[in-house]
């Protein structure tokens, strides 16, 4: 039913929440044994698993009534913090183990609020295992909670203890707990966090929990990139969301909320918001405790019944199905163009597989009987909105008819039956499909290279002609007329649409989309990459496509020539060139020392690498002064405990004075019990250095950096080569000197064109399995796929103009 929003929800004050709440079951012995049996896996999905852990923590507190917002932030060496304003875990001495509830959380496997049903009705945890599994599997974990008027902290080294929990500040009437945490390499076989696979997962969060803020923030990228969610609205606030830039048949999305009591004890509740559009495809989601029931479920059947079921009994008493085949729509009729949520929540979910992607519990039928009453309600009061909807439907159904026979058709001519593969395809011998190839490449030129360039026991060309269709704009009947996506259809095998794709079909495992890397490259590929996901997903959720990754640059002297693949192997090179042959005398006359060779390649690296921190560092703190204090070893500045030493932090402070023109002045920060240096910023008011800083990967590399190189850094340099010598001032003029060298009588050419390259070339640097990059195209985060999908390719023009204005300065390295 359409519901207004509600208010944000009013924190709880009623529970206690102590340690006599924290129940303890097993100890954490076998974690790190067999990580696989506690996170699923120690790759990809296990690694983000362990953030879900500590988040679903939070999430609890926000479903139990005490938190609002959760900062979760991923930083340069991939370690992670999440910090929330809940109650904060419990500091207090456990009534059974002797060390405080904090520390049993941390250790103690299944130990946590959520075992005890009087602390948390429902619970969002999948595993259940707890921050004590996270801690196991880490390097390193620091705790900070605020709770009680103190802040309280402790650290962690691969699950130990390295001291009990200590009060170190005080917090005033802040409450809630901040966990950073760093992955262990030698038990993850993964380390490197991916943003869109988080942002996935906590936009999940975000709208199945109505008035809660989470912000991602990614500390990697220069600029550090940042999302926030949320929905004040909940689901129904982000089916509007999903639905931006599309025609929506109306205006406000049909939200149905419904309770049933379970004959096992306990309530299921039922929350569905669904809005249909005027496109050709649906998305809907489903949840079970706010866990993403990828593989659907009962819940997802339940749901699909009711709303088939309904719209024909609607339709048949008003009389539009007349000159339907058999006078029903079918159940993929009445979903074409829906968007919709389905989310439950139920006491001890029981799930299916090793994924937990399918909801097994049996609550089909009472879903099923709370649509239908909700929907039927719905429409009855609503009949323009149900005739809009069931002419969508009546729509689908003769297209669906009209695709059927346009089909058949094609298939006697023998257009979509791989026995008449088309006639450009240059086919490969091999034929296990396992081990085949098939490269989709722009343009018959470059085809043709590829086609003499490849190995063809196992690679097939196909060359497109032109821009392919765009398949967003296009209706089914209309994509399967046009000849490029024939061919590919054909030589891909699978066949195409709900009834006839068989992925067993497929005749190439790898296939790979090679373009130009210049604007209409791009276009062709956001074409092909738009035809995939609207028409074969499932080849990109099994890892089948991929993106051929040309070399960047191309450096040639004489006749001796280098392709590169990315910016950091180019400054390695030109690195390598510049320092051939060349001696660095570090000092006034050389008093410092002399560095050549791979010495000196290692220490120009260190500096460029110490140049990149400096310069988003700069464009943080906003003055360069305050930066080469902070990066100067002889002071003593990299601990929080150095930031206790009010003597050290007030000569820092001098020092950034007396270097430039700010005013600095101490503060003690009570929450640490430290000094702050606070400088004033013209554009943005008071700035502060401490604790905080200190504590951030970011900061901690700059200082081993500096230290690192603060053997040799000792300017003025003197660059000798045969008899030249150049004296340079500056550690930073040193590095821009010598890339400026390694690039001397060389012709570097930014790589944009397949055509460019002979045979052998395209070989050797972009098809030779040996050597070549390939880019796999994953599907990490489904909802922003859509939004930019339905954004540059589909119609609204104004949506797009705006997107591409906001994204413009985001783009590096364009050729136009």
């Amino acid at each position: 039913m359409d519901k207004a929003e509600e208010d944000e929800k009013p924190l709880n004050h009623a529970e206690t929440y102590d340690g006599s709440s924290i129940k303890v079951l097993e100890g954490l012995e076998a974690v790190r044994l067999r990580p696989a049996m506690y996170i699923g896996s120690t790759g990809d999905a296990g690694l983000h698993h362990l953030v879900y852990e500590v988040v679903d923590n939070s999430v609890d507190e926000a479903m139990a009534g005490y938190c609002t917002d959760i900062k979760v932030a991923i930083h340069i060496d991939d370690s992670v913090t999440v910090v929330d304003n809940g109650r904060g875990i419990p500091v207090d001495m456990h009534p059974t183990e002797g060390v405080s509830a904090a520390e049993v959380v941390m250790t103690k496997l299944h130990a946590g609020g959520k075992f005890d049903s009087n602390t948390y009705k429902v619970s969002g945890g999948l595993h259940g295992v707890g921050v004590s599994c996270v801690n196991a599997l880490s390097e390193w974990l620091h705790l900070e909670i605020w709770r009680d008027g103190y802040t309280w902290e402790q650290d962690y080294e691969r699950g130990v203890p390295k001291a009990p929990l200590a009060r170190t500040g005080k917090a005033g009437r802040k409450t809630g707990t901040k966990i950073t945490f760093k992955p262990d390499g030698t038990i993850m076989e993964v380390t490197r966090f991916n943003f869109d696979t988080l942002a996935t997962r906590l936009r999940e969060l975000a709208f199945l929990n109505k008035g809660l803020r989470i912000t991602l923030t990614d500390e990697r990228t220069d600029p550090p990139k940042s999302h926030e969610f949320y929905y004040s609205g909940g689901i129904a606030e982000f089916i509007k969301h999903l639905n931006r830039g599309k025609n929506v048949l109306h205006e406000k999305p049909i939200v149905i909320e419904g309770e049933r009591e379970l004959p096992g004890g306990g309530v299921l509740y039922i929350e569905i918001a669904l809005q249909w559009n005027d496109s050709y495809s649906d998305q809907i989601f489903s949840f079970a405790n706010n866990i993403n029931t990828r593989d659907g479920g009962t819940h997802l059947t339940g749901f699909r019944t009711a709303l088939t079921r309904t719209l024909n009994a609607c339709a048949r008493a008003a009389g539009l199905l007349k000159d339907i085949k058999d006078n029903n729509l079918s159940g993929d009729d009445v979903i074409e163009g829906l968007t919709a949520v389905v989310s439950v929540k139920l006491p001890q979910p029981q799930f299916e597989g090793q994924t937990k992607g399918k909801l097994n519990s049996d609550i089909g039928g009472y879903v099923t009987q709370v649509v239908n009453e909700k929907l039927t309600e719905y429409f009855d009061k609503n009949p323009a909105v149900m005739k809009r909807i069931i002419g969508k439907a009546v729509e689908a159904a003769r297209a669906r008819e009209a695709a059927r026979k346009a089909r058949e058709l094609t298939r006697r001519k023998g257009a979509l039956d791989s026995g008449g593969l088309p006639g450009k395809l240059a086919d490969c011998q091999e034929k296990d499909p396992s081990l085949c190839e098939l490269f989709l490449v722009e343009g018959e030129s470059a085809g043709g290279t590829a086609k003499s360039g490849r190995d063809r026991r196992y690679q097939a060309i196909l060359p497109l002609k032109g821009k392919i269709l765009n398949v967003e704009k296009a209706r089914y009947d209309k994509m399967l007329s046009h000849d490029e996506i024939r061919a590919m259809i054909t030589a891909i095998g699978t066949g195409i649409g709900k009834d006839d794709f068989d992925i067993t079909k497929l005749r190439y495992h790898k296939i790979i989309l090679m373009t130009d890397a210049d604007v209409d490259g791009s276009h062709i590929r956001t074409l092909l990459l738009t035809f995939f996901f609207r028409h074969m997903q499932e080849l990109i959720t099994r890892g089948h496509v991929f993106v051929a990754q040309p070399p960047l640059y191309r450096i040639k002297k004489g006749k001796s020539e280098k392709y590169i693949k990315n910016d950091q192997e180019f400054v390695r090179e030109i690195l390598r060139r510049a320092t051939e042959n060349v001696q660095v005398e570090v000092g006034e006359n050389g008093q410092h020392g002399k560095l050549e060779g791979g010495e000196l390649r290692s220490f120009l690296m260190s500096l460029d690498e110490l140049q990149q921190i400096f310069t988003r560092l700069e464009k943080r703190l906003r003055e360069p002064r305050v930066v080469e204090v902070l990066a100067d070893p002889s002071f003593a500045l990299d601990t929080k405990a150095d930031f206790t030493n009010r003597e050290e932090v007030e000569r820092a402070a001098r020092a950034m004075s007396e270097g430039s023109k700010i005013a600095t002045r101490l503060e003690f920060d009570e929450e640490h019990s430290a000094w702050n240096i606070v400088y004033h910023d013209e554009a943005h008011g008071d700035r502060t250095i401490g604790v905080e800083l200190a504590q951030q990967p970011e900061y901690k590399r700059l200082r081993a950096l500096a230290r690192s190189t603060q053997k040799y850094n000792k300017p003025p340099f003197t660059v000798v080569k045969d008899s030249r010598r150049e004296r340079i001032e500056t550690w930073r003029e040193l590095i821009q000197y010598l890339k400026a060298e390694g690039t001397r009588d060389c012709t570097v050419q930014r790589y944009k064109g397949l055509g460019e390259m002979n045979p052998e070339q395209l070989w050797e640097t972009t098809m030779n399995a040996e050597t070549r990059t390939l880019l796999e195209v994953r599907l990490e985060d489904a909802v922003e796929c859509e939004e930019i999908f339905t954004t540059l390719m589909g119609e609204d023009v104004e949506a797009r103009r705006k997107f591409i204005e906001e994204n413009a300065l985001d783009v590096r390295n364009l050729d136009v």
